[in-house]
């Protein structure tokens, strides 16, 4: 009985050791911690709100939401969902500071078909994308995904896990995966909610720093 009840006492301790280190980076309520972007003049708050515990993203203009601070080594786990249709979206790792409308960064893609691959932004570069010989490099070069969709209708909550480790990036879509990329040319940065013509909204953005 003794050793059965250490074993709890541990198992609990280790818990609450494990979700400790894990980071909530939107707390429900505001844009706290988080930076708005937009291509032009339009006021921030038209365009990126909150609403029942989510981060809204109206989708026009372009532009994108940061985070305050960068990371490096981390899982990203989030919840997405298209509000009223299913369109283009994208979650942003890497995010460099130069604040332009494609910074330099690695796009998750979320665009109906397309659910999963990589976007080269900014200059960015993974050692999976190879520009074909004689060929100019394209404005934005993509790694596609390794399987189709299975993304739930718009109205439905999807899961993203973004694994970021040593410039090695791994994303899965409610727990299937979804693209691999290694050597990045940058292993910190922002990261980003992107605004990009479709409603959208993010919520329980959790952040789990890996050594």
């Amino acid at each position: 009985m003794k050793t059965l009840k250490l074993l709890l006492a541990l198992s609990s301790i280790l818990g609450l050791t494990a979700c400790d280190n894990q980071i909530s980076l939107f707390n429900g309520k505001n844009l706290d911690g988080w930076t708005c972007y937009l291509a032009d003049a339009t006021p921030t708050s038209s365009v990126y709100s909150v609403k029942d515990g989510a981060i809204n993203i109206k989708g026009n203009p372009f532009g994108y939401i940061h985070t305050d601070k960068k990371y490096s080594n981390f899982k990203l786990q989030l919840k997405w969902r298209y509000v009223k249709e299913e369109g283009n979206s994208g979650i942003f790792v890497f995010v460099q500071d130069e604040k332009k409308i494609w910074p330099n960064a690695i796009e998750c893609q979320l665009m109906k078909g397309r659910n999963g691959d990589f976007v080269l932004l900014g200059g960015s570069d993974i050692a999976e994308f190879k520009t074909p010989e004689g060929t100019p490099r394209p404005k934005f070069p993509v790694v596609k995904r390794f399987c189709d969709d299975g993304i739930k209708p718009a109205g439905q909550w999807n899961t993203a896990d973004i694994i970021c480790k040593d410039g090695t990036i791994e994303v899965k879509m409610n727990g299937i995966l979804k693209n691999k990329g290694t050597k990045s040319m940058h292993k910190t940065g922002y990261i980003a909610l992107q605004s990009e013509g479709t409603e959208i909204e993010f919520k329980d953005i959790k952040l789990t720093p890996i050594k």
